[in-house]
């Protein structure tokens, strides 16, 4: 490949039948066989949609989940339902689960969603892994008798860290860990303590790998994007990227687009970006329903460049497009086309960049 890099973050819309299809195997009226059958043509409609606009790198647009955080519990048994809300802009709110007792284990393992793309590909493919610093939240404040924190938090990084090995082991050529809450942990504790500790425990996953495995994975980070509508956008972005670039990770995925002013947020980067990361620009605002030509795709490529060296730099797209299967804010189509535009601007821009 030469020029720029560019990837997806993840997510695409699912199907008005595949969505009710989900909500009818959830309410005991459709099994699963028929389901998986349903599934499996979303994946393969899905990557071979991605494979026409000419991405390198594809993905199942995560048609499997239910949502891009909640996937590794989808069958425990050990939770309740009066989580941590999280409230977005539009007065919307999601509510993650909370763990009632120990031990905390994964039910599912993100490798065995890229294993299921496999089938329909021999592309490419990148996979997206939920940040342990969002599951850490499932710990209660009050604990959990038998069952401390220290031993979830021990728990959970060894979960993790097979969550991440079984996408690398299935041969993912990325894994990108979601790091949404970045952004929000900023705006529930403006000291930026919350913020280290979530730092601090995804590194602790990341010792986990050798640097050539770090080299393929990466952190993405974005204000939210649910049904058109964000939790954290509010907080000045140059408050997060210096700890943000402290992940060790080879390739960092941050939301631009959809920034009024982004060039003050590119001098943080450029201040604090390590020589060993690449920085994936997100060129696609996934809250605005306009498609982007190509030719403002390449703007926004030319205007990071000012601040981060080409060999450090590629695009991608400000968040995924529907990180929960209920959003239908975006069609597929318009998605596509938004991709689409992402691969073709950034050709332009790396043919100015004389790459």
């Amino acid at each position: 490949m030469t020029g720029l890099p560019t990837e997806p973050i993840g997510s695409v819309p699912r199907s008005a039948e595949l969505q009710e299809a989900m909500n009818a195997n959830a309410s005991g009226d459709l099994d699963h066989a028929e389901l998986d059958r349903m599934v499996d043509a979303a994946i393969a409609d899905t990557i071979d949609r991605f494979d026409a606009t000419g991405s390198p790198v594809l993905c199942d647009g995560e048609q499997a989940k239910s949502s891009f955080v909640t996937y590794p519990l989808e069958g425990l048994t050990n939770l309740s339902s009066d989580g941590v809300v999280i409230p977005f802009e539009d007065g919307h709110q999601r509510q993650l689960p909370t763990l009632a007792e120990g031990p905390f284990t994964y039910a599912n393992y993100a490798g065995s969603y890229l294993a299921r793309a496999r089938q329909f590909t021999t592309k490419p493919l990148k996979q997206a892994v939920i940040a342990p610093s969002a599951l850490s939240l499932l710990y209660p404040e009050a604990g959990i008798d038998g069952y401390s924190r220290d031993q979830f938090i021990a728990d959970l990084i060894a979960e993790a860290t097979a969550d991440i090995r079984s996408c690398l082991d299935a041969g993912a050529e990325s894994v990108q860990m979601d790091f949404t809450e970045g952004r929000l942990a900023v705006k529930l504790d403006p000291s930026k303590g919350l913020l280290r500790q979530f730092v601090d425990l995804n590194n602790a996953v990341l010792a986990n790998f050798s640097a050539e495995e770090r080299a393929k994975i990466g952190v993405h980070t974005c204000p939210g994007g649910d049904h058109d509508s964000t939790h954290s956008a509010d907080v000045d972005y140059r408050e997060l990227i210096p700890d943000l670039l402290r992940i060790n990770t080879g390739r960092v995925y941050m939301q631009m687009a959809g920034e009024a002013d982004p060039e003050p947020s590119l001098q943080v980067v450029a201040e604090h970006l390590r020589p060993e990361q690449t920085v994936y620009v997100g060129v696609i605002d996934v809250i605005n329903e306009a498609v982007e030509s190509a030719d403002t795709v390449r703007d926004r490529v030319m205007q990071a460049a000012e601040f981060i060296p080409p060999q450090q730099l590629g695009t991608t797209d400000d968040c995924g497009f529907s990180p929960f299967a209920d959003d239908i804010a975006t069609s597929r189509d318009t998605a596509f086309a938004k991709i689409s535009a992402r691969v073709e601007g950034t050709k332009a821009a790396s043919a100015a960049l004389g790459l």
